[in-house]
Order: structure tokens, then C-alpha cells, then sequence
């Protein structure tokens, strides 16, 4: 009976539930989305292009593993963690001989995959598909065949694939200037080849064997086997056999053999969109889990302003004997119909969503294109059991005091709203407020990112619900204030003083989703930039070099700044990679250590640079605290291609954010990583800009910078990556836009019998309009002074722990855009219902029923 109730008012209050429809569908299509993200990190299909007819590819492992083994109560109980490594591992090239021995191999190709820029003209070269140099050898892993030409023989030979062909139209004779791993070098194109296969994301060019083991650079090793059966064998027998072959096989830096057959050759192909998987599910999950705070904190703010909008109706329910428990029942079943139909429509609707924003970070460089969009039943049906859930949950937490209390005091109320304090209500916002503190006060210690950011936006959340809380004595506290200066400004600033302080928890309603937005929003904004901003001080306050040279390219060639180095200048290649210590993640760099002292000072703080070697290793502040670590201290780590290596600490140094955690020499970092080209070199010389680009004139795509040109560009990259960012947090944000919008209307809209009482007893419709203006400036003045003080508490001790400094960097314009947003959308959002209201006659809507 009472479903068939709740049908009925739902049927017959479109209007009043179209609110909190509203709501709860942009939260189910929020949701949804932010699960097609982490559906995809978990499950995504990294399809295979080069090892398209190779059934078994045998790699090394690309993980960096920890088990921890645990007695307890006389139990033992090992818990095993892996960890994905930046760089790409190599194996043995005499491994080929164990695997040739396996019963129902037919060949065994070695493969070398390595960077192979060509440095075509124009557009000739699709920056989508990224270029790598392979040995003709291997070609027929995909397999490419030639198309015209002759395989490559002597070191000057190449064969491109067809693509890259007919984009910088070359033909067989023609030369092209390669920049690989060392020096560039031009190359006579002898064929063309044609994948028999599409291959969509990458370009292939082909070197003679020899050359091709001279620009891998990895002597005696091969980045992977692709094993070919014998006729009639199965690939799913022939990877079980060829792992049990290779149990235990190790390379000689103990990184172990994988064996990969179907999907699995995919990740072994496309390491970035392995190690995207990790990045995806993170971002998904953070997206995810503020959308869902959000969301329960706009959907509760939206039933109590529709439960309060029925106190009346409801309260004659009890006055005719309606029970408490009837009464929740009724609003729990009428929110689950509401919650039915908008999770169905919001879920759907959210699938589109999830695929666009998936374009879009493929588009930003944030995921690449291999690792395919998944979608499947999961997340819309996630979204629809938090949307019914957080729609019940809501409707119950809203009718408590209208179930609770007397049918005579629910009268009582139904006209004039309680002025007396609700101390449960009281006492909770409290605790929220206390919870907040205490998450900005854990901020303040944080120190990496990846820790500090959830809590960052957590604590934004947790603080704006407190606001909701308490938002009635906050009303009430800035109507004592503002009081003084509505009464001398006219009667529509009276009108608004007097609904201010008669309707508090109406307004509170209204300022909850503001607050969260401007707050929201400020810490979006401004968290990247503080961090950032940072970063490039302390780089700027300690590169020394009178100049720097840059590559547009994958980098600078270590000729290049071999010819630079005279015997009174001093060139500081940078190459930069991550390490694990442990499983934790540290960024590094390699730096020559000659002369370092002239181009680079990252203040230390304790040791000596002079010491350093490929043996030894220089550690931020923040490191040497992490790992209890001081100059003499070894150091146990795992370089970026799965190499261990054992280190001695000799110094350690203050500008980390700025250089990285960890400082090696250039050499041992450069024989460790995908690409040993210098990220940047720094030159100290009295030589001129002029002279030092006429040095590199013979290398392509080389500039000469001074330390200023150079941080700008730096500051480019850090806006680039944090338009990511913005991205994953402008759907939330815009959420909450909505909310705000949804709130203020559905405020305004169930007035139309106050506006048409003022309107009979004397009040023009421009006082009424004026009223409402009046109420909205005070309410977006009340979110703005809550908003931002959320905001500047939060950016304030994430730049404590993150720079040691309180100093958040805010953009004067940048915030009054944000609090100018909100203002206009409160001011339209209020104007637009209010107008549609006072359309109708007084009188008419004085005499009808409510």
C-alpha cells in the first residue's frame, strides 16, 4: 500500500521531485563514467601490432617483486607485491639457444626494440605513432614484407614501413636522417615494407642486424623472443612448454623470464599502456571516490530542501495519524523511485561520458590509444545501486525530524521555521568541522604527491559537509553581521534581511553546494600550481649554466655535448628515469659529475658533490628522511630497467621538488634507461649563444637557451599535465555547478505563495525581484567567506608538506573568475525562477489550494 502512495505523490509532485532527479542523474552518469576509467585500468585490452604472428613472446619481467613473510600464532602467512619498473628490461641473448631445444619450437626470432626518430621534414612523421628501430631479422614477428627495395645489409641501409613512406614521400635511394640512441645519422632508404596487419600505432624501421645491436646498446641482450611452433602445435601447449623450460631462468641482473601468448603479448609490446593501467585505475578511483562524496552531499542537501518543501503535507500525515515508521517508509520508497529512474537514465547517459573523457586524455597524452576503452554491465550498474542507496539514505537522513516529532509540533513548524537549535545536528557538524581540522593537520606532513593529493580534495569535502551542518548558525551569524547595512538600503533589503533570518535552514540549503563549489574549485585550480610553481623556483635557484640546450626531439646526443666540453667549459648532460627502493617509487637523474659544482647547485646539506661516482649517489632531503639515510649510508635500489644496484650515499640536498630524489652519474643512469639521451645540458662557458648553436649546427632540432627561455618552456610542460587534471576534476566540479543551480531554483520555485502575499500587501514586483537579489548576494558572500577560507586552509598545508612553505599560489584573477561564476549563476538561477513565478496574478495564487 504504501509503494502505491508513494507512486502517487511522485505522479502527482513532478515538479517538487524533478530536483532531486536531477541530482541523482548527473551523479549516476558521474559515477559511471569514473568506472569505465577503472574498469578500463583493470581489464583494458592492450591489443598487439608487432607480435601479431608470433603465438609466444618471451620477456623479461618488468616488475619489481617484494614478499613479506609473517608468523603469527603459529601460522606462517607470505603476502607477495609487485610493482611495475620505468624502463624496459632485456634478457640474454643466449637464451634463444635453451628455447630452440623445446619440443615443438620452429624458430626462435630475437627481437631489439630501441628509439628510432626519424627526422623527416614538415609533418612528415605522425607524432600519434611513435617510432622505434627494430633489426630486419625480427620483420617477420608481425610479419612485414618488403613492397619494393632490398632488405638492409650494410650499416647505411633502411627499411621503412610504408606509412612513413608515403607521409614524407620516399622511395627506395632516397636518405633519411635517423636520430637513435647515439648521434643522428642518415641512412639510404633500400626498401619499403607492409605490415600484413594494420598497424595503427606505431612506426617501424629496419637496420641491418649489426646496426641494429649498435643502436640497441645493450651488448649480448635482446628486448624479447618471439617463438614460432611447429606445425599442428597449439600456442596455448606450446607457452606451457616453454615455461616450464624456462622455471627459474634468470638474467644476469635476476630479472626472471616471462612467457606471454594471446592477450599477454600486448603489455610486452606496449609498456606505457601497461604501466597506464596503474595511472587509469588510480585516476578512476579518485575521480570516483570525490564524485560519490560529492554526490552524497549534493543528494542530501536536495532531499532535505524537498522534504522541508513538504513539511506541511507531511505533517498532516501525522496529524491524521500517520505513524513515524510510515511516514520513512513513504519517503524511502518514493526516493527509490526517483533513485530507479534517474540511475537508469544518468547510468546510460554516463557510458558516452566514460568513452569521451577516455578521448580525451588519449588525446592529452595522459593514456595512450593502445590501451583500449573496455565498458561493460559493471559500472552502470555500480552507479544504479549508489544512486538507490544514496537516494534512500538521503530521504531517511532528511525525514528524521518530521517522523520523530509530535503531529501538533509538526503543524507547528509546517508554518514557521524552528528557530531553536538542533543539537544532534549541531553536534555533528562539530564533529565534521573537528574531522576537517584533522585532515588539514595530517596534509601538513605529507610530503609525495600521491599521498597528499586524496587527502587534499577529501579534506574539501569533508569541511563543506560540516558547512551543511552548521550552515543555520552560519546563516543566522552573518544576518547579525549584515543586518546593520540591509536595513539602511531599502525595503527589498528588509524583505531579504527578514527571510534570511526567519528561513535559515532554507537558506543553508543554499549555501552548502556554493561553498562546495568555490571551494572545490580554488583547490583544483590552484593545487598544481602550487606544487609546480615550486618546483621551477628551486630549479631556477640552482642551475648555475649560462646556458641550456634543449631538443625538440627525444633529446640531446652525447656528441653534441661532447663537442661542446673545451678545456674551460663545463657541460652537465641531464638524463632523467624513476628507480624503486624497494617497491616505493623515487624520480632520479643522472648528471656528469665533472665539474658539476659550475652548472648545478641543489643546496646541500650535508656531504659533498665531488663524490660523486657511478658507485655513489647524492639524496634529497626528503629521501634521506623516507629512507633514514645520511652521506656513508648504502643504498639498495633497483635502477629503471630492473638492473639492482647498491649505491653510497655522499651528499644530501634541499631543492629535491625541483631535481628529483635521487642523483647519480650520467653514465650509470644512461646504460639503464629506454632512451640515454640528455633530457637537457648545461653549459657554463663565456661563449655566446651564437657560437654555442653554431657548435650543434649539424644536430637537428637542437637549441641553445638561456636558464629564463628555459623555465618557461618547463612551465608550459606543468600547465599541459595539469590540464589532465582539470579534466578529471572539471566533471565533478561541474556537477557541483549544477547542484548549485538545481538548489537555487528549486528554492526559489516553492515560494510562489510568499511572493504573491508580498505582492498583495503592497510589494511591487520589482521589490520582490530585489529581495531575491538581496538573499542571493548574501548567500554567495556567506559561501564565498566559507568557500575560500576551505580552500586557502587546504592549499596552505598541502604547501606546507609539499614545499616545506605556506606559501599556496593563488591567481588574483584566476579566483575572482571563480567567485564571478558562481555569483552569476546564483544571481541567474534565482532571477530566472523568480520571474517565472511572479508571472502568475496574486490573487490566483493566493485562493488556490496548496
Amino acid at each position: 500500500m504504501m509503494l502505491r502512495y508513494a507512486l502517487r505523490t511522485v505522479r502527482a509532485r513532478k515538479g517538487g521531485f524533478l530536483g532531486a532527479f536531477f541530482a541523482l542523474m548527473c551523479a549516476a552518469a558521474l559515477i559511471t563514467a569514473c568506472g569505465t576509467l577503472l574498469e578500463t585500468g583493470l581489464r583494458g585490452t592492450i591489443a598487439t601490432e608487432r607480435y601479431a604472428a608470433t603465438p609466444v613472446v618471451v620477456s623479461a619481467d618488468q616488475n619489481v617483486h617484494r614478499t613479506t613473510v609473517k608468523h603469527k600464532k603459529g601460522k606462517t602467512k607470505a603476502k607477495h607485491k609487485a610493482k611495475p619498473i620505468a624502463e624496459r628490461a632485456w634478457l640474454p641473448g643466449d637464451l634463444a639457444t635453451e628455447l630452440r631445444k623445446v619440443p615443438g619450437v620452429r624458430e626462435v626470432i630475437p627481437e631489439l626494440t630501441f628509439l628510432a626518430q626519424p627526422l623527416a621534414p614538415g609533418g612528415a612523421v605522425d607524432r600519434d605513432r611513435p617510432a622505434y628501430g627494430h633489426a630486419w631479422d625480427s620483420a617477420a614477428l608481425t610479419p612485414y614484407t618488403l613492397t619494393t627495395g632490398t632488405a638492409p645489409k650494410a650499416d647505411g641501409d633502411l627499411v621503412i614501413d610504408r606509412r612513413l613512406a608515403e607521409r614524407a614521400h620516399l622511395e627506395p635511394g632516397d636518405r633519411l636522417t635517423v636520430q637513435s640512441t647515439q648521434s643522428p645519422r642518415t641512412y639510404r632508404v633500400t626498401g619499403i615494407a607492409a605490415p600484413a596487419q594494420e598497424v595503427r600505432h606505431q612506426t617501424a624501421l629496419f637496420f641491418s642486424t649489426a646496426e641494429a645491436r649498435r643502436l640497441a646498446a645493450h651488448p649480448g641482450q635482446v628486448t624479447a623472443f618471439g617463438v614460432l611452433p611447429t606445425k599442428g602445435t597449439d600456442a596455448a601447449v606450446l607457452k606451457r612448454s616453454v615455461s616450464t623450460a624456462l622455471h627459474g631462468t634468470r638474467a644476469p641482473h635476476g630479472t626472471t623470464a616471462q612467457v606471454s601468448a594471446g592477450d599477454g603479448r600486448g603489455p610486452v609490446e606496449f609498456l606505457d599502456a601497461a604501466a597506464a593501467r596503474t595511472k587509469l585505475v588510480s585516476m578512476g578511483g579518485a575521480m570516483g571516490g570525490t564524485s560519490l562524496l560529492v554526490a552524497v552531499l549534493v543528494v542530501v542537501g536536495t532531499f532535505a530542501l524537498s522534504v522541508q518543501q513538504r513539511h506541511r503535507e507531511l505533517a498532516l500525515l501525522r496529524a491524521i495519524a500517520a505513524t513515524p515508521g510510515q511516514i520513512r517508509a513513504l519517503l524511502g520508497r518514493e526516493a527509490l523511485i526517483v533513485g530507479a529512474a534517474a540511475g537508469t537514465t544518468g547510468a546510460l547517459a554516463g557510458l558516452p561520458l566514460g568513452s569521451w573523457l577516455h578521448g580525451r586524455f588519449v588525446a592529452m597524452g595522459a593514456v595512450p590509444a593502445t590501451l583500449q576503452h573496455t565498458v561493460s554491465v559493471f559500472p552502470p550498474c555500480a552507479a544504479l545501486a549508489a544512486t538507490l542507496l544514496g537516494a534512500w539514505a538521503a530521504a531517511r537522513i532528511s525525514s528524521r525530524r518530521i517522523a520523530r516529532i509530535r503531529p501538533a509540533e509538526a503543524l507547528a513548524e509546517a508554518r514557521a521555521e524552528r528557530t531553536r537549535p538542533v543539537w544532534g545536528r549541531i553536534l555533528a557538524g562539530l564533529a565534521l568541522l573537528a574531522g576537517g581540522v584533522v585532515l588539514v593537520a595530517v596534509l601538513s606532513v605529507l610530503r609525495t604527491e600521491p599521498a597528499s593529493t586524496p587527502v587534499t580534495f577529501l579534506a574539501v569535502v569533508v569541511l563543506a559537509s560540516s558547512v551543511a551542518l552548521l550552515g543555520p548558525l552560519l546563516v543566522r551569524a552573518a544576518v547579525a553581521v549584515l543586518g546593520g547595512p540591509l536595513a539602511l538600503t531599502g525595503p527589498s533589503s528588509r524583505l531579504a534581511r527578514a527571510n534570511l533570518r526567519g528561513h535559515a535552514a532554507r537558506m543553508a540549503s543554499v549555501v552548502t553546494p556554493l561553498t562546495l563549489l568555490i571551494g572545490m574549485t580554488c583547490t583544483v585550480l590552484f593545487v598544481q600550481p602550487t606544487l609546480g610553481n615550486a618546483a621551477r623556483a628551486q630549479a631556477r635557484e640552482g642551475i648555475r649554466a649560462d646556458w641550456v640546450v634543449a631538443a625538440q626531439g627525444p633529446g640531446v646526443p652525447a656528441e653534441a655535448a661532447r663537442r661542446l666540453r673545451t678545456q674551460h667549459d663545463t657541460v652537465t648532460e641531464v638524463v632523467r628515469t624513476t628507480v624503486r627502493v624497494g617497491l616505493d617509487k623515487y624520480a632520479a637523474q643522472g648528471v656528469t659529475p665533472g665539474g658539476l659544482t659550475r652548472t648545478w647547485d641543489p643546496d646541500v646539506t650535508a656531504g659533498s658533490l665531488t663524490k660523486l661516482t657511478e658507485d655513489t649517489v647524492a639524496v634529497s632531503e626528503l629521501a634521506a628522511d623516507q629512507l633514514h639515510l645520511k652521506p656513508g649510508s648504502p643504498l639498495k635500489l633497483t635502477l629503471g630497467d630492473g638492473t639492482p644496484a647498491t649505491s653510497t650515499v655522499v651528499a644530501v640536498y634541499a631543492r629535491g621538488l625541483g631535481f628529483g630524489d635521487l642523483t647519480f652519474a650520467h653514465d650509470l643512469v644512461a646504460r639503464h634507461v629506454d632512451n640515454p639521451l640528455a633530457t637537457s645540458v648545461l653549459v657554463s662557458t663565456a661563449r655566446t649563444q651564437t657560437q654555442l648553436a653554431t657548435t650543434l649546427r649539424e644536430f637537428p632540432g637542437i637549441h641553445v637557451l638561456a636558464p629564463a627561455a628555459a623555465d618557461s618552456i618547463q612551465a608550459a610542460r606543468q600547465q599541459a599535465n595539469a590540464e589532465v587534471n582539470y579534466l578529471a576534476m572539471g566533471l565533478v566540479l561541474a556537477f557541483t555547478a549544477i547542484a548549485v543551480v538545481n538548489t537555487l531554483a528549486m528554492s526559489v520555485s516553492e515560494r510562489v505563495r510568499e511572493f504573491a502575499l508580498l505582492r498583495l500587501a503592497g510589494a511591487t514586483r520589482r521589490q520582490v525581484l530585489g529581495m531575491l537579489r538581496t538573499e542571493a548576494l548574501s548567500v554567495l558572500l556567506l559561501a564565498t567567506a566559507l568557500g575560500s577560507g576551505i580552500a586557502l586552509a587546504v592549499l596552505t598545508a598541502f604547501s606546507v608538506g609539499m614545499t616545506g612553505e605556506a606559501a599556496p599560489a593563488v591567481t588574483p584573477l584566476v579566483y575572482v573568475a571563480v567567485v564571478a561564476l558562481a555569483g552569476l549563476l546564483a544571481l541567474v538561477a534565482t532571477a530566472l525562477p523568480g520571474r517565472v513565478a511572479l508571472r502568475v496574478r496574486p490573487v490566483t495564487v493566493a485562493t488556490a489550494k496548496e
